[in-house]
């Protein structure tokens, strides 16, 4: 039986920190299903589309570690793992205001489905500054993002910045 885990998120877009928990998460699953949220509620810069691609394009090189399937979803989180067949959801974690916020989802996710556990992974030290909102922000206003994402995702954030 494998073990299948869900890293469920926004992505928007994937830097260095994402890269270095879906490693990680490889680590304790068979199967990582990344779960890219619709999530219009936080203003998307990329669509979802564009998110899928490039979390595929992002992870591939890390196809030999373990079993990557990049699913978008609109559902509740747990319905979302109970459909792909994740017994757990894993989380990244970076600061004390991440454990506060990531308690309470875990909590509700507990009353919706008590066979589904949740596994916080902290942050490596190198990537707990790492935020999409503040990558987004800092390439907007012209500065240099290459610490924290891929040269990829580098070129298509600049080229979605500077058509506005």
């Amino acid at each position: 039986m494998k073990r299948v885990g869900l890293y469920p998120g926004t992505f928007d877009p994937i830097h260095n920190g994402h890269l270095d928990l879906i490693r990680r998460a490889l680590k304790l699953v068979d199967r990582l299903v990344i779960g890219v949220a619709i999530n219009t509620g936080k203003g998307p810069l990329f669509t979802l589309e564009e998110r899928v691609e490039i979390l595929q394009a992002e992870t591939a090189f890390l196809a030999d570690e373990g079993e990557i399937v990049v699913h978008p979803y609109e559902a509740l989180t747990v319905q979302t793992a109970r459909e792909v067949g994740a017994a757990i959801i894993l989380r990244g974690l970076r600061a004390v205001a991440d454990y506060e916020f990531e308690f309470q989802i875990t909590a509700m996710n507990q009353q919706l489905d008590r066979e589904i556990e949740t596994v916080f992974l902290m942050a490596d030290p190198r990537h707990q500054a790492i935020a999409s909102k503040l990558v987004k922000e800092i390439a907007t206003m012209g500065g240099d993002v290459s610490p924290f994402v891929s040269e990829g995702v580098k070129r298509r954030l600049m080229d979605k910045v500077a058509r506005g």
